[in-house]
């Protein structure tokens, strides 16, 4: 299952379960560390995205993102996180791959 981001809008009231899982994944992978006033860990922490080493920046970012869908949606399994992108770009994609327990 492929998660796109583009024009990402919460829904209040998904259709199904499976719609409510999907965007609280988004919700969680497009948050950062310390934005929510009453939950300052929920999400990724900036400060990775900035890394100088692109290789080490996609392994830190990839453990981030899947502790952070563990911790927040239970019902969802990170299985795979890829990455395109370059430090030429100036860009990392990433995209991920979910089993989603409904």
């Amino acid at each position: 299952m492929e998660l796109i981001l583009e024009n990402f809008e919460v829904n209040f009231n998904p259709a199904t379960e499976l719609e409510e899982i999907l965007q609280n994944v988004k919700t969680i992978v497009t948050t950062y560390k310390y934005s929510v006033p009453l939950d300052r860990e929920f999400g990724i922490n900036a400060k990775l995205i900035d890394m100088p080493s692109v290789d080490v920046a996609k392994i830190k970012l990839g453990s981030a993102i899947i502790e952070a869908v563990k911790k927040y949606e239970p019902r969802a399994k990170v299985l795979q996180v890829e990455f395109s992108g370059t430090t030429i770009e100036g860009l990392l994609v990433n995209k991920l791959q979910i089993e989603v327990s409904v």
